[in-house]
């Protein structure tokens, strides 16, 4: 039972709560998918789970539901006081059934799709339509862009479409995940020749770094996929073909959409942004190449690198995304802290006329 002093708190802070209910109503889906996911969709037989594990995979799992909240958070925060909820004359006004609608479908679509049937319905139409393997995976590709448009939809019934703006990173993230998924499960083996263009540079990349570390390679960009065959110090050998999402063209999409929503709100000049975004850009491609290399280093020497491929590879690129943001605005707190402490045209002007003889001192005879 609600006591007075809580009835009091709750409409002190009344617009908190609000403008926190956004993110709040994605956490009992998120509960939900996390306690369910050995169980929940599909009614695969036990030894094959694809989700199982989900929020720990970086590739075709959950875990990107977290950076979504992380980003999300950061949009709240950097435009807590220019979101306003709108403001209705009524409770039982139109927008606010539609706001009370909105927050309550992405719980509602969690359970259609998981335990209503809907996924499996999904996997078997895009099965039917030769979508195979890929549509183990097309519900989750699917969970991804519902919950974009959802959070959209919440995010424009509270703020309107001008809030809609200000806060459209966290949605636009969701479905672009969504997207590259689909993308993946359609043309599996690295059949999309737009995002696989950018593969051979990265291979080559990363053969040149494993030829640094002593390891001898071998590279084939003949076919659609190149192949990098590597051979360790001791004469073992590991060979395999590189599709564009382990080269992480998805890394250098999350990380434009991260950087853009930090470059608009904290730097104002444009060839700032560019210097910024180009800088974050060639060390993200860097990291990617990285990423190829570690899993050709374990594979190699004899390690598990479809853990590492599925569970932690992605985290390089994550902590680098996550990490530049505070350092473009560690440096610039600091840089405005050195600027401010120089002293200005008019100080300078002070300091050396008062290093200066005066010229009204008498001189002494």
């Amino acid at each position: 039972m609600l006591t007075p002093n809580i009835l009091q708190t709750i409409r002190r802070n009344t617009d908190t709560i609000l403008k926190l209910l956004p993110l709040l109503s994605f956490v009992v889906p998120f509960v939900i998918l996390y306690l369910f996911q050995y169980v929940a969709f599909p009614p695969y037989p036990y030894y094959y789970r694809p989700y199982s594990d989900s929020f720990e995979i970086t590739w075709k799992g959950r875990l990107f539901y977290i950076f979504f909240l992380w980003i999300a958070s950061l949009e709240l925060i950097l435009y807590w006081d220019k979101l306003q909820p709108n403001r209705v004359k009524t409770v039982k006004s139109k927008r606010t059934a539609v706001f009370i609608i909105a927050i309550l479908l992405p719980t509602i679509y969690t359970i259609i799709s998981n335990f209503g049937g809907l996924n499996r319905k999904i996997v078997d139409w895009t099965y039917a339509i030769g979508i195979n393997p890929g549509c183990d995976y097309m519900p989750l590709a699917v969970e991804y862009i519902v919950f974009g448009m959802l959070f959209a939809l919440i995010l424009w019934s509270e703020y309107g479409t001008s809030g809609l703006k200000d806060a459209l990173i966290s949605p636009i993230f969701l479905v672009t995940i969504g997207v590259i998924y689909s993308i993946d499960n359609i043309y599996s083996g690295g059949q999309f020749t737009p995002f696989q263009a950018f593969v051979p540079t990265t291979a080559m990349l990363a053969e040149k770094i494993l030829n640094l570390m002593g390891y001898q390679t071998i590279l084939s960009l003949g076919g659609s996929m190149p192949f990098l065959y590597v051979i360790s110090q001791s004469g073992s050998g590991w060979g395999a073909s590189i599709a564009w999402p382990c080269s992480g063209v998805e890394s250098l999409i999350i990380y434009t959409l991260v950087i853009l929503l930090f470059l608009r709100t904290i730097v104002p000049s444009w060839k700032q942004r560019i210097i910024y975004f180009t800088i974050g850009a060639i060390i993200t491609y860097f990291i990617n190449a990285l990423r190829i290399v570690t899993i050709f280093v374990i594979a190699v020497n004899g390690g598990d690198w479809v853990k590492f491929h599925d569970f932690y590879g992605q985290l390089y690129s994550i902590t680098w995304i996550v990490s530049y943001p505070l350092i473009i605005i560690g440096s610039r707190t600091l840089w405005t802290k050195i600027r401010s402490r120089e002293p200005n045209a008019a100080e300078k002007q002070g300091l050396l006329n008062r290093n200066k003889p005066s010229q009204n001192v008498p001189s002494i005879p």
